[in-house]
């Protein structure tokens, strides 16, 4: 039953009805022993005004069978004994047995086809018992109508209390059926704020996690129109300059310019993949949840890392080295480490000059693990490292082609770790050194 709705009017109604049930049960049971009690007193009454008369007129009666005188007087029976033998008097359909032994008192006992509940009484003198008695079955039929009463207001109640629930509940209901209006009549660019200061309590928070959907989404477009913005912006730089050295290449008059050119256009090839390596790497860190946290060695990735920084370290004749020190645990995302230490492996190749060393520590500080990347490079001027950390952004007049993205990357998978990430002066005051403190 998927309607809440239905499901509110069904299961309240089944409550309803069950509570309904067990108090009429209740009431049954404690009907019936209050039942007993009370015929079980005119039981004993009758018995006692037989006795007082049946000593002054019995003896002028030989056997003698009183008459009905009310339609459920055939459920009660009363019998004179004398002596306990001779029956000398009894009600019509009173049988010719006793209906009871002899004792006096209470007792239940099936005479015939029929169960009574009898009292049974001598009188003053011991010579007359008297037995009054009433069927068991037309007390269990009178507790039966006892509650048949309790349970027949049910039968009417029932479909109107169903009525005036639906009524309720479709009315306590109106303020999802205006939410879900509201959404449904929403353009798609529209993410502003559902309203829900008229809204119940209970759908607040709906509208509260609803909001905070809506939030992340106009922020996840903002990103994608600003990330697609400046990529179109980027790219048109490389490819322009492949554009135009195709051109001189086509005009060059010589093999060795034409030769030129042609490397050229190699270079800006080469500038153009890595651009676009450098944006799909944002592009998925923008996606990213760090939800699969595993615990991480940093030194075996840092090994990993300048091991495949070598080659380009060769290069530009610049040394890459993992500082001594002890290994050191994180919980992270192995590839995306991976990654970051990649791009700070990679900028400080790129801007160190050549027969310097580029130096990877992992190691502890202030209690914290953490990885640090220092080389000896120009470094960068206190009041620019935060702009640095902005995609596209490059310094003015830095030597070294870039696409601006490789210190984005790293403080976008900083976060994603809850890192601190730090730029500093590099070791003796020269270069830079790169933090990222976990």
């Amino acid at each position: 039953m998927r309607s809440i709705k239905a499901r509110l009017l069904v299961l309240v109604l089944v409550a309803v009805a069950l509570v309904w049930i067990a108090a009429a049960a209740v009431t049954y049971f404690d009907a019936r022993e209050e039942i007993d009690e009370l015929l079980d007193g005119h039981l004993a009454q009758a018995a006692s005004l037989l006795v007082a008369q049946i000593s002054h007129d019995i003896e002028e009666i030989e056997t003698e069978h009183a008459p009905p005188l009310h339609k459920y007087s055939r459920d009660v029976a009363f019998q004179v004994w004398e002596r306990g033998r001779k029956l000398r008097l009894h009600s019509a359909n009173a049988p010719n047995e006793p209906l009871a032994p002899a004792q006096p008192g209470f007792s239940t006992r099936t005479v015939g086809d029929a169960r009574w509940r009898v009292f049974s009484s001598w009188d003053a003198s011991g010579t007359f018992l008297i037995q009054v008695g009433e069927r068991v079955a037309a007390r269990d039929k009178l507790a039966r109508q006892v509650a048949a009463h309790l349970l027949q207001p049910l039968l009417y109640s029932l479909p109107v209390l169903a009525l005036l629930l639906w009524l309720a509940v479709g009315n306590g209901l109106k303020p999802l059926v205006r939410l879900t209006s509201d959404v449904a009549r929403r353009d798609p660019a529209n993410l502003t704020p559902l309203d829900s200061s008229r809204a119940p309590a209970e759908v607040v928070p709906l509208i509260e996690q609803l909001n905070r959907l809506f939030a992340r989404i106009a922020q996840s477009l903002e990103n994608e129109r600003r990330f697609t913005a400046d990529a179109a912006h980027e790219l048109r730089t490389p490819v322009a300059a492949i554009k135009a050295q195709a051109q001189v290449a086509r005009n060059a008059s010589s093999d060795a310019g034409k030769n030129r050119a042609i490397d050229n256009v190699i270079l800006g090839c080469d500038h153009a993949a890595h651009l676009v390596d450098q944006l799909l790497t944002l592009a998925r860190l923008d996606q990213t949840a760090a939800s699969t946290m595993e615990p991480c060695r940093l030194r075996a990735i840092a090994a990993d890392v300048l091991a495949e920084m070598a080659a380009p370290a060769y290069e530009a004749g610049v040394s890459v080295e993992l500082a001594e020190g002890e290994d050191v645990h994180v919980q992270g995302v192995p590839a995306l480490l991976h990654v970051l230490l990649r791009n700070l492996v990679d900028n400080a190749i790129r801007y160190s000059p050549a027969d310097t060393v580029v130096r990877v520590r992992v190691a502890r500080a202030d209690g914290r693990p953490g990885i640090a990347v220092s080389d000896q490079g120009p470094g960068i001027p206190a009041e620019d490292r935060a702009e640095v950390l902005k995609r596209f952004h490059r310094r003015l007049g830095a030597e070294q082609r870039g696409t601006g993205l490789g210190l984005s990357i790293v403080k976008r998978v900083a976060d994603l770790h809850g890192a601190e990430l730090r730029l500093e002066p590099g070791d003796d005051g020269r270069g830079l050194k790169v933090s990222v403190r976990f």
